[in-house]
């Protein structure tokens, strides 16, 4: 009975002890624009956007903070990725299965949408556009505002969806297609 005794006091006492430095370590304060993700199957595909959110904050976005003609991380901090569980087709290219980074070249009338082979990159700040997988062009739409970047994901047909990206008073969308057998 002494030894059950002291194996319990033993055990609170080291619960104690990892409770407290556990509790002193030193946590980073919260992202200003915070980490999102989005995610949904399409057909027998699973598809994940993630995505750093800022915030308009009452800055002039487009040809401002997210100058025109160049290349945007689509998001903040990391860049923002892409990933298919299966092979599909994007706006009718193809798009092996794997994880891209997600990147956009803003223009007042015409944005141009990158896929990025190297998925793990901070920002566009080492983008190398000899690692493209895809571009392609598509419409800005005004759009209601938004305070915060979003993506979302909106069902068209069991085998395709629009991917939408929502930020200030715009919208940039372009098509999933996962149809097996569609290359």
């Amino acid at each position: 009975m002494k030894t059950y005794l002291f194996s319990a006091k033993y055990i609170i006492f080291l619960s104690l002890i990892l409770h407290l430095s556990i509790s002193a370590q030193k946590k980073e304060p919260p992202r200003l624009s915070p980490k999102a993700f989005v995610g949904q199957t399409i057909g027998y595909t699973d598809v994940t956007i993630t995505y750093g959110t800022p915030g308009v904050k009452g800055r002039k976005i487009w040809g401002g903070l997210v100058p025109y003609n160049k290349v945007w991380r689509t998001g903040a901090n990391e860049a923002t990725t892409i990933e298919f569980s299966t092979d599909v087709k994007v706006n009718g290219h193809f798009v092996p299965k794997g994880k891209y980074a997600l990147f956009t070249i803003p223009n007042p009338d015409e944005w141009t949408i990158i896929f990025n082979k190297v998925a793990d990159q901070w920002g566009a700040f080492k983008y190398d556009p000899k690692e493209d997988l895809l571009r392609f062009k598509v419409k800005p739409v005004k759009h209601t505002f938004r305070e915060r970047l979003m993506f979302s994901i909106d069902y068209k047909t069991p085998y395709s969806a629009d991917v939408n990206i929502d930020w200030e008073n715009l919208r940039v969308s372009f098509t999933i297609d996962t149809t097996p057998g569609n290359k």
